[in-house]
């Protein structure tokens, strides 16, 4: 019994001291040693899984914008000549003239109320200026020329209304600023006739400068105008709709008579051949 003892507590003491020898005879296997850097080979098709995404998007109806234009520095969208119909892409273009010349003109009033200011220290006005082209560039992009792009990709109907409205908005005011009457600050905030006539006689130089602003709202006014021509299209195109959509809603109106006859009522969704992109809901 004493030695039972003893030999347990042997046991405890080399326990404790950890000159315990490892079990041979445990009944676990042992995995081989891997190193930490080791390759994992995980195969990655992202070429296919692209194009599945590609076709999913395309079938669906999503067109994904990615900004490719200026090159240099891409902060738009712009496509024409992959997005736009061949027989719309002369319109388009002019729309895009029209919106450049914009951003040419506001720079130029920027550039020319910066020479005013230093020559006449008045700087409400070149603030007015700044304001002038940070909120006017974006803003017709925003407003006419990108519902317009939208619009001619797909040839829907509801799609003119916002360029509708803000158009006729720009040319009211490439005319104004081209006049530049004696409203805000004397007229002096945008290279107008008005104030290119005032400056003549005291400044040349900022004279100048006005006048040749002066010209670039004229141009700009006249090519807004002749883009007017986007109008004709956008009338000739709803009154062609009309006529296609009049007959096919009285012949799906007879139809969903006959079939609410019957206990059922179904959807009539009818595609116009002539118009491809085109579907109209009953």
């Amino acid at each position: 019994m004493e030695e039972g003892e003893q030999g347990t507590s042997k046991l405890l003491l080399k326990w404790s001291s950890g000159s315990v020898p490892p079990a041979t005879n445990s009944g676990l296997l042992q995995l081989p040693h891997e190193s930490a850097t080791a390759p994992i080979d995980i195969t990655l098709d992202s070429s296919a899984e692209l194009g599945r995404r590609e076709e999913a998007t395309a079938r669906v109806g999503i067109v994904i914008e990615e900004k490719n234009w200026p090159p240099f520095f891409p902060i738009i969208h712009h496509d024409i000549a992959n997005e736009i119909r061949i027989h719309l892409q002369k319109l388009q273009y002019a729309a895009f003239t029209a919106f450049l010349g914009l951003f040419v003109c506001l720079l130029w009033n920027t550039i020319a109320l910066t020479i005013a200011w230093i020559r006449e220290g008045d700087v409400k006005i070149w603030f007015l200026s700044i304001i002038y082209f940070i909120s006017g560039v974006p803003g017709a992009y925003i407003l006419w020329y990108r519902p317009l792009c939208r619009a001619f990709r797909t040839e829907g109907v509801v799609q003119f209304a916002g360029f509708f409205l803000f158009y006729k908005l720009h040319i009211i005011f490439c005319v104004f600023a081209a006049v530049s009457p004696r409203v805000v600050f004397d007229g002096k905030s945008l290279t107008g006739i008005l104030p290119t006539l005032d400056l003549m006689s005291d400044d040349v130089l900022v004279g100048i400068f006005y006048f040749v602003g002066f010209g670039l709202f004229c141009l700009e006014s006249v090519l807004s105008i002749l883009v007017i021509d986007i109008y004709k299209y956008i009338w000739n195109f709803c009154r062609s709709f009309r006529v296609l959509v009049t007959p096919l809603r009285i012949v799906s109106a007879s139809a969903l008579g006959s079939d609410t006859g019957s206990g059922c009522v179904k959807q009539k969704k009818i595609v116009l051949c002539a118009r491809p992109n085109i579907t109209v809901s009953l």
